[in-house]
């Protein structure tokens, strides 16, 4: 059965959006554009947004436009291919009574598999938006969005998750979201 995520119980995580890799992305311009949705969707939902580097004296900082919207974000520099490498991130997860993650970012099958299977393992419900999570080669992000389903994580869509978390068209938010996917 697929969980029902709520804004309520869900946060966001923005995993390893960086320099020249991010640049190398398959169909970078649609995996920025759906990241920023995503994440401007999540600021106006009051979704807790979990931001993370993977090596930034290496790999380069967070692309401008993306890090630009991330200014309120619980930001976790790592050196673990998984964000849950991270004690302090485990941590401050399971004590914010958040059970459900969105999960974005690259490379889909390293960052984001790694972290997704780390979550699943740690009884957390996950979505991973297959608009906004990416690899270099096409055939990588295909492969791993197949194991992390098989392993337990549904897949969503920008527009699928966000009225998900809104419910229905009467919420106090509609507005906004929808001028977002437009």
């Amino acid at each position: 059965m697929i969980p029902k995520f709520s804004t309520e119980k869900s946060c966001l995580l923005v995993i390893d959006v960086q320099g020249r890799l991010a640049d190398m992305m398959h169909k970078k311009k649609h995996l920025f554009n759906h990241i920023k949705t995503t994440i401007e969707a999540a600021k106006v939902l009051s979704v807790p947004i979990y931001w993370f580097e993977q090596y930034p004296k290496g790999l380069g900082p967070t692309k401008p436009e993306i890090k630009a919207l991330l200014t309120d974000a619980s930001y976790h520099e790592k050196i673990t291919f998984s964000a849950c490498g991270l004690d302090d991130f485990i941590s401050q997860l399971k004590s914010s009574g958040k059970d459900q993650c969105i999960v974005t970012g690259i490379e889909a099958h390293v960052c984001v598999y790694q972290t997704v299977m780390d979550l699943l393992a740690n009884g957390f419900a996950v979505k991973v938006n297959q608009q906004a999570v990416s690899s270099r080669v096409k055939s990588n992000k295909k492969l791993a969005l197949h194991n992390m389903e098989k392993a337990g994580a549904h897949l969503t869509s920008t527009e699928m998750i966000l009225f998900e978390l809104m419910i229905t068209a009467k919420h106090p938010k509609f507005r906004q979201i929808s001028q977002l996917l437009k």
